[in-house]
């Protein structure tokens, strides 16, 4: 993004983007993904405040407007499970008062009814119907590729790279994230031809990248939700997002369909 930066206003109530456990959920540089939040709002001059919050600390998320969750390895996802589940009752409550969670890879497998963790089942958090298994053959048997989606997210194609062991299925009626149109990639499971999940103001997907640089459609959605749900919170009009000078973002999105033999 190459557009000057508007001014905040430093009385504004900020946009509260809350990271939950930086230190253990960030393969593939998915934090880039709260960078790129952070740096569209305040290019818009809209005042920014993200909380890191690392393992073991505590947030009110009564006082979040969009909370990221990343992926991990094995014992560092166990790790953060534990402690999500002790977040479980007010992550349930952020999630149905319409806050905004975007999860990538192994948070996003937390947040359904149960995930694995090699041989194991471990509980997950049960914030939307869906739910994931072992693959055939076990953990050796990942989904690894490039990858491209239609979301109704956004009207140019979604892009982004998936390395995962688990299949997950999402309950009857659930919706998608997006639709694989790629030849290559996979997205939830074998068979279905679909990533991730759209739940109120969820957005899961097993897309790294990380996903939304070049994928700034994806982030304003985010942003524009995140911004009413500030509303509603602090009373403050929710502005509508100006354009940005996305040409390099857009560019890099276009290689990568390019590529993939994606129109």
């Amino acid at each position: 993004m190459s557009s000057p930066r508007a001014q905040a206003d430093p009385t504004a109530s900020p946009l509260v983007i809350v990271h939950l456990f930086p230190d253990l959920l960030n393969l593939y540089g998915d934090g880039g993904n709260v960078k790129v939040l952070e740096r569209r709002a305040l290019d818009r001059g809209i005042p920014v405040e993200v909380r890191r919050v690392n393992h073991g600390e505590q947030v009110d998320l009564a006082e979040a407007d969009l909370v990221f969750l990343g992926g991990g390895p094995d014992r560092e996802q166990r790790l953060a499970s534990e402690g999500l589940m002790g977040m479980r009752d007010d992550l349930h409550a952020f999630v149905e008062d319409d806050g905004v969670l975007l999860a990538i890879c192994g948070g996003y497998q937390i947040l359904g009814h149960e995930w694995l963790l090699g041989e194991e089942v471990v509980k997950g958090l049960g914030l939307v119907d869906m739910t994931t298994e072992r693959a055939p053959g076990g953990s050796g048997n990942r989904l690894i590729d490039n990858i491209v989606l239609r979301s109704p997210l956004a009207s140019r194609p979604v892009v982004g790279y998936e390395n995962h062991a688990g299949r997950t299925h999402l309950g009857a009626g659930v919706q998608a994230f997006g639709e694989v149109v790629s030849s290559s990639g996979h997205g939830n499971n074998d068979d279905d031809k679909r990533d991730g999940v759209l739940y109120r103001n969820v957005v899961g997907t097993y897309l790294h990248g990380p996903l939304l640089p070049k994928n700034p459609q994806v982030a304003d959605a985010l942003l524009a939700r995140a911004l009413e749900r500030r509303a509603r919170r602090t009373g403050l009009p929710a502005p509508a997002l100006g354009e940005l000078d996305d040409s390099v973002e857009n560019a890099a999105n276009g290689y990568v369909c390019q590529r993939l033999n994606v129109g």
